[in-house]
Protein backbone atom coordinates (compact mmCIF):
# COMPACT_ATOMS: atom_id res chain seq x y z
CA UNK A 1 0.00 0.00 0.00
CA UNK A 2 1.03 3.55 -1.07
CA UNK A 3 2.50 5.34 2.30
CA UNK A 4 0.63 8.29 3.47
CA UNK A 5 2.61 11.25 2.16
CA UNK A 6 3.83 13.69 5.53
CA UNK A 7 6.40 17.00 5.42
CA UNK A 8 6.03 17.21 8.88
CA UNK A 9 7.15 14.32 11.03
CA UNK A 10 6.75 15.75 14.45
CA UNK A 11 4.30 14.18 16.31
CA UNK A 12 3.67 17.26 18.47
CA UNK A 13 3.08 19.18 15.70
CA UNK A 14 -1.04 20.17 14.93
CA UNK A 15 0.28 19.69 11.10
CA UNK A 16 2.01 16.18 11.47
CA UNK A 17 -0.62 13.66 8.85
CA UNK A 18 -0.76 11.28 11.66
CA UNK A 19 -3.30 13.88 13.54
CA UNK A 20 -5.67 12.89 10.56
CA UNK A 21 -5.28 9.42 10.53
CA UNK A 22 -6.74 9.83 14.98
CA UNK A 23 -9.59 11.01 13.25
CA UNK A 24 -10.75 8.65 11.26
CA UNK A 25 -9.99 5.90 14.11
CA UNK A 26 -12.08 8.52 16.39
CA UNK A 27 -14.69 8.05 13.83
CA UNK A 28 -14.80 4.37 14.12
CA UNK A 29 -14.98 4.27 17.54
CA UNK A 30 -17.92 6.30 17.13
CA UNK A 31 -19.63 4.07 14.62
CA UNK A 32 -18.09 0.82 16.06
CA UNK A 33 -19.03 1.37 19.76
CA UNK A 34 -22.72 3.66 18.77
CA UNK A 35 -23.62 0.87 16.66
CA UNK A 36 -21.99 -2.03 18.18
CA UNK A 37 -21.63 -1.84 21.78
CA UNK A 38 -24.23 0.78 23.30
CA UNK A 39 -26.37 -0.37 20.10
CA UNK A 40 -27.13 -3.62 20.94
CA UNK A 41 -29.02 -2.63 24.25
CA UNK A 42 -31.20 -0.47 21.81
CA UNK A 43 -31.50 -3.88 19.79
CA UNK A 44 -31.88 -6.27 22.41
CA UNK A 45 -35.27 -3.99 23.35
CA UNK A 46 -36.99 -3.78 20.19
CA UNK A 47 -36.31 -7.09 18.78
CA UNK A 48 -37.88 -8.14 22.05
CA UNK A 49 -40.61 -5.97 21.28
CA UNK A 50 -40.71 -6.88 17.53
CA UNK A 51 -40.69 -10.40 17.30
CA UNK A 52 -41.08 -11.60 20.79
CA UNK A 53 -37.66 -13.65 21.17
CA UNK A 54 -36.96 -13.20 24.74
CA UNK A 55 -34.13 -11.58 25.98
CA UNK A 56 -31.89 -14.70 26.74
CA UNK A 57 -32.27 -15.80 22.96
CA UNK A 58 -31.33 -12.39 21.94
CA UNK A 59 -28.66 -11.36 24.01
CA UNK A 60 -26.48 -15.10 23.14
CA UNK A 61 -26.74 -13.87 19.76
CA UNK A 62 -24.99 -11.08 21.02
CA UNK A 63 -22.47 -13.44 22.81
CA UNK A 64 -21.49 -14.74 19.04
CA UNK A 65 -20.90 -11.64 17.94
CA UNK A 66 -18.33 -11.37 21.07
CA UNK A 67 -16.85 -14.18 20.29
CA UNK A 68 -16.75 -14.08 16.73
CA UNK A 69 -15.23 -10.77 17.49
CA UNK A 70 -12.84 -11.92 19.76
CA UNK A 71 -11.82 -14.63 17.54
CA UNK A 72 -11.18 -12.27 14.49
CA UNK A 73 -8.75 -9.57 16.68
CA UNK A 74 -6.34 -12.07 17.02
CA UNK A 75 -4.84 -11.73 14.11
CA UNK A 76 -5.85 -8.35 13.58
CA UNK A 77 -2.36 -7.06 13.42
CA UNK A 78 -1.26 -9.49 10.53
CA UNK A 79 -4.00 -8.62 8.52
CA UNK A 80 -3.21 -4.79 9.14
CA UNK A 81 0.77 -5.96 8.22
CA UNK A 82 -0.19 -7.65 5.06
CA UNK A 83 -3.20 -5.43 3.67
CA UNK A 84 -2.59 -1.96 5.06
CA UNK A 85 -4.73 0.17 7.60
CA UNK A 86 -7.02 1.48 5.14
CA UNK A 87 -8.31 -1.67 3.20
CA UNK A 88 -8.73 -4.02 6.78
CA UNK A 89 -10.80 -0.91 8.17
CA UNK A 90 -12.99 -0.41 4.49
CA UNK A 91 -13.70 -3.78 4.26
CA UNK A 92 -14.49 -3.54 8.53
CA UNK A 93 -16.71 -0.61 7.84
CA UNK A 94 -18.26 -1.83 4.63
CA UNK A 95 -19.14 -5.23 6.58
CA UNK A 96 -20.52 -3.33 9.64
CA UNK A 97 -22.88 -0.92 7.66
CA UNK A 98 -24.68 -3.81 5.65
CA UNK A 99 -24.78 -5.66 8.96
CA UNK A 100 -26.87 -2.82 10.52
CA UNK A 101 -28.81 -2.71 7.13
CA UNK A 102 -29.80 -6.86 7.74
CA UNK A 103 -31.33 -6.33 11.38
CA UNK A 104 -34.15 -3.64 9.43
CA UNK A 105 -35.27 -6.82 7.90
CA UNK A 106 -34.80 -9.87 9.24
CA UNK A 107 -38.07 -11.98 10.50
CA UNK A 108 -36.05 -15.04 11.81
CA UNK A 109 -33.78 -15.56 15.01
CA UNK A 110 -31.22 -17.52 13.06
CA UNK A 111 -31.17 -14.14 10.82
CA UNK A 112 -30.41 -12.32 13.85
CA UNK A 113 -27.09 -14.65 14.28
CA UNK A 114 -26.14 -14.29 10.74
CA UNK A 115 -26.14 -10.34 10.74
CA UNK A 116 -24.31 -10.79 14.02
CA UNK A 117 -21.33 -12.70 12.47
CA UNK A 118 -21.27 -10.15 9.79
CA UNK A 119 -21.17 -7.48 12.03
CA UNK A 120 -18.26 -9.11 13.86
CA UNK A 121 -16.27 -8.78 11.30
CA UNK A 122 -16.76 -5.08 11.00
CA UNK A 123 -16.07 -4.62 14.79
CA UNK A 124 -12.33 -6.63 14.81
CA UNK A 125 -11.59 -4.22 12.50
CA UNK A 126 -12.19 -1.19 14.07
CA UNK A 127 -12.04 -1.97 17.86
CA UNK A 128 -9.25 -1.49 19.98
CA UNK A 129 -6.93 -3.39 18.57
CA UNK A 130 -7.23 -2.55 15.35
CA UNK A 131 -7.05 1.16 15.96
CA UNK A 132 -4.30 0.53 18.65
CA UNK A 133 -2.32 -1.22 15.99
CA UNK A 134 -3.35 1.52 12.96
CA UNK A 135 -2.37 4.38 15.91
CA UNK A 136 0.78 2.90 16.71
CA UNK A 137 2.13 2.90 12.97
CA UNK A 138 2.03 7.08 13.22
CA UNK A 139 2.64 7.42 16.94
CA UNK A 140 5.45 6.91 19.53
CA UNK A 141 6.09 9.19 21.80
CA UNK A 142 2.65 10.36 21.63
CA UNK A 143 0.99 6.97 21.38
CA UNK A 144 -0.77 7.50 24.83
CA UNK A 145 -2.51 11.11 23.89
CA UNK A 146 -3.50 9.77 19.93
CA UNK A 147 -4.53 6.40 21.40
CA UNK A 148 -6.59 8.38 24.11
CA UNK A 149 -8.16 11.07 21.96
CA UNK A 150 -9.02 8.27 19.68
CA UNK A 151 -10.58 5.63 21.64
CA UNK A 152 -13.03 8.90 22.85
CA UNK A 153 -14.93 8.41 19.68
CA UNK A 154 -16.42 4.99 22.04
CA UNK A 155 -18.15 7.22 24.32
CA UNK A 156 -19.13 9.32 21.61
CA UNK A 157 -20.61 6.88 20.12
CA UNK A 158 -22.97 6.66 23.50
CA UNK A 159 -23.59 10.47 23.15
CA UNK A 160 -24.59 10.58 19.16
CA UNK A 161 -25.83 7.41 18.47
CA UNK A 162 -27.73 5.70 21.15
CA UNK A 163 -30.00 8.68 21.82
CA UNK A 164 -30.13 9.36 18.20
CA UNK A 165 -31.44 6.00 17.55
CA UNK A 166 -33.73 5.20 20.21
CA UNK A 167 -35.43 8.89 19.09
CA UNK A 168 -35.61 7.47 15.54
CA UNK A 169 -36.97 4.33 16.06
CA UNK A 170 -39.66 6.21 17.92
CA UNK A 171 -40.28 8.33 15.72
CA UNK A 172 -40.22 6.45 12.19
CA UNK A 173 -39.95 2.89 13.26
CA UNK A 174 -37.40 0.27 13.69
CA UNK A 175 -36.49 -0.83 10.36
CA UNK A 176 -36.32 2.73 8.77
CA UNK A 177 -33.82 3.96 11.56
CA UNK A 178 -31.33 0.99 10.75
CA UNK A 179 -31.53 1.46 7.22
CA UNK A 180 -30.65 5.27 7.55
CA UNK A 181 -27.96 4.32 10.25
CA UNK A 182 -26.29 2.06 7.47
CA UNK A 183 -26.75 4.69 4.42
CA UNK A 184 -24.08 7.14 7.09
CA UNK A 185 -21.46 4.45 7.29
CA UNK A 186 -21.42 4.86 3.28
CA UNK A 187 -21.80 8.53 3.70
CA UNK A 188 -19.84 9.39 6.76
CA UNK A 189 -17.11 6.63 7.59
CA UNK A 190 -16.05 5.04 4.25
CA UNK A 191 -15.21 8.21 3.06
CA UNK A 192 -13.26 9.37 5.97
CA UNK A 193 -11.01 6.07 6.54
CA UNK A 194 -10.44 6.47 2.44
CA UNK A 195 -9.28 9.62 2.59
CA UNK A 196 -7.16 10.33 5.98
CA UNK A 197 -5.97 6.45 6.65
CA UNK A 198 -2.27 5.02 5.53
CA UNK A 199 0.72 4.33 6.20
CA UNK A 200 3.50 6.62 7.26
CA UNK A 201 6.17 7.62 5.22
CA UNK A 202 9.54 6.04 5.84
CA UNK A 203 10.84 9.23 7.66
CA UNK A 204 7.63 9.46 10.33
CA UNK A 205 9.11 8.51 13.74
CA UNK A 206 6.81 5.84 14.53
CA UNK A 207 8.57 3.84 11.74
CA UNK A 208 11.85 4.89 11.72
CA UNK A 209 12.17 4.61 15.89
CA UNK A 210 14.77 1.63 16.83
CA UNK A 211 12.64 0.48 19.09
CA UNK A 212 9.87 0.17 16.58
CA UNK A 213 11.88 -1.19 14.30
CA UNK A 214 14.22 -3.77 16.52
CA UNK A 215 12.51 -7.42 16.67
CA UNK A 216 10.17 -7.56 19.38
CA UNK A 217 10.67 -9.85 21.95
CA UNK A 218 7.40 -11.25 22.69
CA UNK A 219 5.31 -13.30 20.97
CA UNK A 220 1.58 -14.81 20.80
CA UNK A 221 3.17 -17.96 23.01
CA UNK A 222 5.28 -16.37 25.10
CA UNK A 223 2.34 -14.20 26.28
CA UNK A 224 0.18 -16.56 26.91
CA UNK A 225 2.40 -18.61 29.46
CA UNK A 226 3.52 -15.00 31.22
CA UNK A 227 2.15 -14.31 34.10
CA UNK A 228 3.17 -10.68 33.11
CA UNK A 229 0.81 -10.62 30.29
CA UNK A 230 -2.11 -11.97 31.97
CA UNK A 231 -1.55 -9.60 35.03
CA UNK A 232 -2.92 -7.54 32.64
CA UNK A 233 -5.46 -9.27 30.65
CA UNK A 234 -7.32 -10.96 33.25
CA UNK A 235 -7.93 -8.34 35.89
CA UNK A 236 -9.92 -6.00 32.67
CA UNK A 237 -11.29 -9.34 31.24
CA UNK A 238 -13.01 -9.48 34.36
CA UNK A 239 -14.19 -6.14 34.66
CA UNK A 240 -15.11 -5.66 30.91
CA UNK A 241 -17.26 -8.94 31.45
CA UNK A 242 -19.34 -6.92 33.76
CA UNK A 243 -19.18 -3.33 32.32
CA UNK A 244 -20.38 -5.22 28.64
CA UNK A 245 -23.49 -7.22 30.20
CA UNK A 246 -24.63 -4.48 31.64
CA UNK A 247 -24.20 -1.61 29.18
CA UNK A 248 -25.89 -4.15 27.30
CA UNK A 249 -28.47 -4.86 29.14
CA UNK A 250 -28.69 -0.91 30.76
CA UNK A 251 -32.16 0.43 28.46
CA UNK A 252 -34.21 -2.72 29.24
CA UNK A 253 -32.85 -2.65 32.72
CA UNK A 254 -33.81 1.29 33.05
CA UNK A 255 -36.64 1.38 30.61
CA UNK A 256 -39.47 0.29 33.24
CA UNK A 257 -38.21 2.94 35.58
CA UNK A 258 -37.47 5.56 32.94
CA UNK A 259 -39.47 5.71 30.07
CA UNK A 260 -37.85 4.55 26.40
CA UNK A 261 -36.43 7.75 25.63
CA UNK A 262 -35.41 8.44 29.51
CA UNK A 263 -33.44 5.72 29.33
CA UNK A 264 -31.76 6.27 26.02
CA UNK A 265 -30.95 9.45 27.84
CA UNK A 266 -29.52 7.48 30.75
CA UNK A 267 -26.84 6.14 27.87
CA UNK A 268 -25.48 9.44 26.79
CA UNK A 269 -25.45 10.31 30.69
CA UNK A 270 -22.89 7.70 30.85
CA UNK A 271 -20.86 8.02 27.86
CA UNK A 272 -21.10 12.11 28.88
CA UNK A 273 -18.70 11.08 32.00
CA UNK A 274 -16.68 8.56 30.18
CA UNK A 275 -15.90 11.38 27.81
CA UNK A 276 -14.70 13.40 31.28
CA UNK A 277 -12.82 10.48 32.82
CA UNK A 278 -10.75 10.16 29.77
CA UNK A 279 -9.66 13.57 29.79
CA UNK A 280 -9.08 13.19 33.47
CA UNK A 281 -6.91 10.42 32.91
CA UNK A 282 -4.98 11.98 29.97
CA UNK A 283 -4.20 14.74 32.51
CA UNK A 284 -2.91 12.85 35.47
CA UNK A 285 -1.34 10.01 33.18
CA UNK A 286 2.06 10.67 33.46
CA UNK A 287 2.32 11.11 37.13
CA UNK A 288 0.07 8.02 38.58
CA UNK A 289 0.03 4.93 39.18
CA UNK A 290 -2.44 3.05 36.16
CA UNK A 291 -3.11 0.00 38.38
CA UNK A 292 -4.25 1.82 41.38
CA UNK A 293 -6.15 4.22 39.03
CA UNK A 294 -8.00 1.18 37.91
CA UNK A 295 -8.68 -0.03 41.15
CA UNK A 296 -10.43 2.59 42.30
CA UNK A 297 -12.55 3.21 39.03
CA UNK A 298 -13.58 -0.35 39.83
CA UNK A 299 -14.51 0.33 42.91
CA UNK A 300 -16.40 3.10 41.61
CA UNK A 301 -18.32 0.97 39.51
CA UNK A 302 -19.46 -0.95 41.94
CA UNK A 303 -20.50 1.38 44.31
CA UNK A 304 -22.91 2.54 41.74
CA UNK A 305 -24.38 -0.61 40.23
CA UNK A 306 -25.31 -1.09 44.08
CA UNK A 307 -27.07 2.24 43.95
CA UNK A 308 -29.14 1.26 41.09
CA UNK A 309 -29.86 -1.84 42.82
CA UNK A 310 -31.26 -0.40 45.79
CA UNK A 311 -32.85 2.90 43.71
CA UNK A 312 -35.82 3.42 42.12
CA UNK A 313 -35.13 7.64 42.08
CA UNK A 314 -35.07 8.93 38.95
CA UNK A 315 -32.25 11.75 39.70
CA UNK A 316 -30.33 8.72 41.62
CA UNK A 317 -30.34 6.39 38.85
CA UNK A 318 -28.53 9.05 36.13
CA UNK A 319 -26.26 9.90 39.28
CA UNK A 320 -25.19 6.82 39.71
CA UNK A 321 -25.16 6.17 35.58
CA UNK A 322 -22.24 9.35 35.85
CA UNK A 323 -20.27 7.67 38.30
CA UNK A 324 -20.17 4.38 36.71
CA UNK A 325 -19.55 6.02 32.85
CA UNK A 326 -16.99 7.94 34.32
CA UNK A 327 -14.81 5.07 34.34
CA UNK A 328 -16.48 3.10 32.02
CA UNK A 329 -14.28 4.95 29.38
CA UNK A 330 -10.93 4.85 30.78
CA UNK A 331 -11.70 0.60 30.65
CA UNK A 332 -11.02 0.45 27.64
CA UNK A 333 -7.88 2.96 27.41
CA UNK A 334 -6.49 1.52 30.57
CA UNK A 335 -5.29 -2.00 29.02
CA UNK A 336 -3.18 -0.47 26.29
CA UNK A 337 -1.48 2.01 28.64
CA UNK A 338 -0.88 -0.27 30.95
CA UNK A 339 0.81 -2.31 27.97
CA UNK A 340 2.55 0.61 26.84
CA UNK A 341 4.64 1.69 30.28
CA UNK A 342 5.07 -2.20 31.37
CA UNK A 343 5.82 -3.68 28.00
CA UNK A 344 8.48 -3.37 25.25
CA UNK A 345 7.24 -0.91 22.36
CA UNK A 346 7.88 -3.33 19.73
CA UNK A 347 5.19 -5.64 21.33
CA UNK A 348 2.39 -2.91 21.72
CA UNK A 349 0.37 -3.85 18.89
CA UNK A 350 0.17 -7.62 19.00
CA UNK A 351 0.15 -7.50 22.65
CA UNK A 352 -2.97 -5.46 22.78
CA UNK A 353 -4.44 -7.44 20.38
CA UNK A 354 -4.10 -10.43 22.18
CA UNK A 355 -4.84 -9.12 25.59
CA UNK A 356 -8.45 -7.63 24.01
CA UNK A 357 -9.11 -10.96 21.97
CA UNK A 358 -8.96 -12.83 25.37
CA UNK A 359 -11.16 -9.98 27.00
CA UNK A 360 -13.73 -9.96 24.32
CA UNK A 361 -14.03 -13.51 24.31
CA UNK A 362 -14.30 -13.23 28.27
CA UNK A 363 -16.99 -10.42 27.97
CA UNK A 364 -18.73 -12.22 25.18
CA UNK A 365 -20.47 -14.34 27.48
CA UNK A 366 -21.80 -11.52 29.80
CA UNK A 367 -24.66 -9.99 28.14
CA UNK A 368 -25.98 -13.84 27.67
CA UNK A 369 -25.47 -15.01 30.95
CA UNK A 370 -26.75 -11.56 32.34
CA UNK A 371 -29.89 -11.94 29.97
CA UNK A 372 -30.53 -15.99 31.46
CA UNK A 373 -29.89 -14.51 35.03
CA UNK A 374 -32.50 -11.72 34.36
CA UNK A 375 -35.16 -14.21 32.97
CA UNK A 376 -34.44 -17.38 35.75
CA UNK A 377 -34.77 -14.64 38.69
CA UNK A 378 -37.58 -12.17 37.16
CA UNK A 379 -35.89 -9.41 37.24
CA UNK A 380 -32.03 -7.28 37.34
CA UNK A 381 -30.96 -7.41 41.21
CA UNK A 382 -29.28 -10.58 40.41
CA UNK A 383 -27.46 -9.66 37.53
CA UNK A 384 -26.00 -6.71 38.82
CA UNK A 385 -25.11 -8.31 41.90
CA UNK A 386 -22.96 -10.62 40.03
CA UNK A 387 -21.42 -7.98 37.72
CA UNK A 388 -20.33 -5.95 41.23
CA UNK A 389 -18.63 -9.22 42.55
CA UNK A 390 -16.90 -9.01 39.38
CA UNK A 391 -15.29 -5.80 39.85
CA UNK A 392 -14.20 -6.18 43.10
CA UNK A 393 -12.58 -9.05 42.19
CA UNK A 394 -10.59 -7.55 39.55
CA UNK A 395 -9.82 -4.61 41.71
CA UNK A 396 -8.12 -6.70 44.21
CA UNK A 397 -6.20 -8.47 41.46
CA UNK A 398 -5.44 -5.35 39.18
CA UNK A 399 -2.99 -4.21 42.34
CA UNK A 400 -2.05 -7.19 43.89
CA UNK A 401 -0.41 -7.81 40.04
CA UNK A 402 2.57 -5.55 39.33
CA UNK A 403 5.11 -7.46 41.07
CA UNK A 404 4.51 -10.28 38.54
CA UNK A 405 4.34 -8.03 35.63
CA UNK A 406 7.78 -6.38 36.82
CA UNK A 407 9.18 -9.69 37.82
Amino acid sequence: MTAMPSAITDETSPRYAGWRVVGACYLAAVFCWGFGLYGHGVYLAELHRLHGWTTAQISSATTVFYLATAALVVFISNAIAKLGPRNVMLAGAACFGTSVALLAVITELWQLYAAYLIMAVGAASMHVGSISNVIGLWFERQRGLALSLALNGASSGGILVTPALVFAIAQYGFASAMLTSALLFGLILLPAIGLWIGRPSVAAPAASSPAVAAPPAWTRRRALRSPAFWSVAAPFAMALTAQVGFLVHQVAFLQPVLGRVEAGLSVAVLTVAAIAGRFVLGALAPSIDMRRFAAWSLASQAAALLAMIVTGEPWALYAACAVYGFSAGNLITLPSLVIQREFEPASFGMLVALSWAITQFTYAFGPGLLGVMRDASGGYAVPLALCIALKLVAAALIVAAPKLSRA
